[in-house]
């Protein structure tokens, strides 16, 4: 399956000053298949560790980190010889070995023409308990697939090429508009998870990919024992399994866990954030540039790490979103809102920073929220995820009321593209392009 980190990759190995590169993300979601996949197209050999199972190759990063002494040692443990610009060494699950990504930093000095990679799913604990090689590094995301990679996997190539861009202003044809929202449902229920997609796509059976989704999740519960020693345990299993039913919704610690003290429960929710299983939508007062200048770190929404994953989670039934009437009536419009999400994410997040920010209104007796705001051709954009008319936006009226130099409000829905001009709004369909595009 094409992923669209293939062509950074590429990109990376030919810059004649490249970094040691680290990808960083969530389990599962194909960090290890896509860098040993590039590593044997594109190099002579590729040199492989797995540093959470392979305990013994920890013993090479105890001792001198200078590159011309870990070579040799690394070549004994590989059986391999590791040739600068003809090898690809590997570092996988990096965040067993904390020396190993101190090592990052020699490689880069004393060997920058040796192409390294790291990995791992849980290198945010390990980069806040120690130095880490400022400067010396350099970072790539990888993220569930998004509805692009899912149409591509699914062969819909031509269809993928259809699908408008934030700078539409004509609408599809009805049928092409169709077909997309019948991808959009399907991938509502498969999500981006590589394992899930694959069994889709090879079996075209929902009861397949629901088994998937429930291997995938067992394994998320259980990497909370890895975690025991900086949360609650118990209180991390239910924050985990109640995030996924409150994407959308202004988080309030004490539903999640009602037995546990509000500090425990917002540990136990920075340890879901470190594990990138969750991600925070802050409330913004978006008076201008950066978003982050005018945001609140105590008013925030989350978005789950997979909307399939979500959906299985929820126990929403695959017939009620391939068979439901309208896609943003189905579970309080939560699957979309989460999508969006995440698909901004994925075209580097709304905003500078690459995080997600939302608009809440908290004055007394006038509260009103707009699901999203992000920065898209150096213009805030504030986005709505809605079905109906452009009378049912309220929150979105009177965003554009209070910030007048703020263009044009965005309507994500299922409706074809469609403009308000008088009233400051244009309507893209939910399956809209969400990266940057020029002149918009």
């Amino acid at each position: 399956m094409k992923r669209y980190i293939d062509g950074l990759l590429k990109e990376w190995m030919v810059r004649h000053d490249h970094k040691p590169l680290l990808v960083r993300g969530a389990r599962q979601v194909g960090k290890t298949f896509s860098v040993k996949e590039f590593g044997l197209r594109c190099f002579s050999n590729i040199v492989l560790f797995d540093l959470e199972r392979q305990r013994r190759v920890h013993a090479v990063f105890a001792g001198d980190l200078d590159p011309g002494i870990l070579l040799p040692q690394l070549e004994v443990q590989a059986g391999q010889r590791i040739v600068p610009g003809e090898t690809l060494l590997f570092l996988d699950e990096i965040q067993a070995c904390p020396r190993a990504i101190m090592a990052l930093r020699y490689f880069y000095e004393q060997m920058p023409q040796l192409h390294v990679i790291a990995a791992g799913s849980l290198l945010e604990f390990a980069m806040k308990d120690l130095p880490f090689p400022v400067g010396q590094v350099e970072f790539l995301w990888m993220f569930p697939m998004t509805l692009s990679e899912f149409l591509l996997a699914r062969g819909k190539n031509i269809l993928e090429e259809q699908r408008p861009d934030l700078g539409a202003t004509l609408p599809l044809p009805e049928v092409t508009h169709q077909s997309l929202l019948d991808e959009v449902r399907r991938y509502f229920v498969v999500g981006g998870m590589p394992e899930a997609v694959r069994v889709f796509c090879d079996s075209n059976s929902m009861v397949e990919t629901a088994r998937v989704h429930r291997t995938l999740t067992e394994a998320y519960e259980e990497d909370l024992a890895r975690y025991a020693g900086r949360a609650d345990r118990d209180c991390l299993a239910r924050v985990f399994e109640q995030i996924p039913a409150r994407v959308g919704a202004q988080v309030k610690y004490a539903p999640l866990c009602p037995e546990k003290r509000v500090e425990t429960i917002k540990a136990a929710l920075r340890v879901l954030e470190q594990a990138l299983v969750i991600r925070r939508v802050t409330a913004t007062a978006a008076r201008g540039l950066p978003l982050g200048a005018g945001a609140s770190d105590k008013v925030f929404k989350c978005v789950f790490v997979d909307v399939g994953l979500m959906r299985h989670m929820c126990g929403i039934a695959a017939d009620a979103v391939l068979g439901g009437n309208d896609l943003l009536d189905t579970f309080r419009g939560a699957l979309a809102e989460q999508f969006v999400g995440q698909e901004m994410l994925a075209e580097g997040g709304g905003s500078e920073n690459g995080k997600l920010y939302y608009w809440a209104r908290g004055e007394r007796n006038s509260s009103a929220e707009v699901d999203y705001v992000m920065v898209r051709g150096g213009q805030v954009l504030p986005v709505e995820v809605k079905s109906g008319s452009a009378g049912r936006l309220q929150g979105l009226h009177l965003f554009l009321r209070e910030h007048p130099d703020v263009q044009q409000g965005l309507v994500l829905n299922t409706a074809n593209t469609a403009s308000l001009c008088e009233q400051k709004l244009r309507f893209l369909p939910l399956y809209t392009r969400l990266g940057d595009m020029p002149g918009l």
